[in-house]
């Protein structure tokens, strides 16, 4: 025991100075981003006077564990607040978002639903500066390499002059803008809507309907199709039915007893099969999934993420 407790103590110091400092790690960085292309007006520019953000460090190490029931997050997300609020956004924009869903195939309403629970139609996008805090993520080392290619990532965006550093806010993880496209997302799928040249998802609305419609597309939204549907199932329903891993044709879950709120059939179409999800369980909201309702789970992987988005395009195009 007394072994032990000497070499606890002894690798105390070691330990202590195995995270490199700040700065050491800031000098390495901008000799790599250098070597990436980035210019040295942007790295002086982006990167002078940064330190540690406690606070992101914080966030990161800190994650809510508990887990919602769908209910609860049915209630917070699709509330009768946000509703309006689309539908009011969607006739505001109503000439760019249709000229965005002529272009990528997407529902104008389904970008809407996105655009507002990602952040409250541009209300919220984060109070964080995306540098910094990607800076102190990458230093942290927790996800060294993940936050570290995010932060060239968004160095690239400020260097071809989509926006300021001054101006390149989100959250706390880097996710920016009115979609919270994370930098590596941006410079895939970002998109310049209004034609100036620039990608702004900052402030520019017909950039983040065509970005979030390019995300979306390029992921393989099907055009003329639902996202999915709220259904109502049958007492003592089959457990073993539930599940995105099953997948059946709408014949095969309507002999199964699967109706439309009301008792209504279902579309008769052995063209479209889809999955049949309970969120909190057989008696709980019950919802048939199709192929669409993946695509936004590529945006989020989050059944309770992807159904509040769907129910709350259904009422936004009401």
């Amino acid at each position: 025991m007394k072994f032990f407790l000497i070499l606890f103590l002894f690798l105390l110091p070691f330990q202590a100075q195995a995270k490199q400092s700040f700065d050491a790690w800031l000098k390495t960085f901008k000799a790599r981003a250098a070597q990436q292309g980035i210019s040295q007006s942007t790295l002086t520019l982006a990167l002078a006077n940064i330190s540690p953000n406690m606070r992101v460090i914080e966030l990161d190490g800190n994650q809510p564990s508990a887990k919602w029931t769908f209910a609860k997050y049915r209630n917070k997300i699709v509330d009768p607040v946000r509703i309006k609020k689309g539908r009011e956004m969607y006739q505001k924009h109503y000439k760019a978002l249709k000229q965005t869903e002529a272009k990528y195939g997407v529902p104008a309403e389904i970008i809407v639903a996105l655009w507002g629970v990602e952040s409250n139609f541009g209300v919220n996008t984060g109070g964080f500066d995306v540098i910094p805090a990607l800076a102190t993520l990458a230093w942290d080392g927790r996800r060294e390499k993940l936050f570290t290619d995010e932060l060239i990532a968004a160095l690239k965006i400020i260097d071809a002059g989509h926006v300021t550093h001054n101006n390149m806010k989100g959250s706390w993880a880097g996710a920016m803008g009115q979609c919270q496209f994370m930098p590596s997302s941006f410079m895939r799928l970002a998109q310049d809507g209004n034609g100036d040249g620039k990608k702004d998802i900052w402030g520019t609305e017909e950039d983040v309907f065509a970005s979030a419609a390019n995300y979306l597309s390029k992921s393989g939204w099907q055009s003329g199709y639902r996202w999915g549907r709220e259904v109502v199932i049958p007492k003592n329903f089959p457990k073993n039915l539930e599940g995105m891993d099953v997948k059946k044709p709408l014949s095969f879950w309507q002999k199964s007893g699967v109706r439309l709120p009301g008792g209504g059939k279902l579309p008769q179409s052995d063209n479209i099969s889809a999955s049949l999800i309970a969120p909190d369980g057989i008696g709980g909201d019950a919802f048939l999934a199709y192929d669409n309702f993946r695509v936004i789970m590529k945006w989020n992987r989050s059944t309770y993420f992807a159904t509040s988005v769907g129910l709350i395009a259904d009422q936004i195009a009401r």
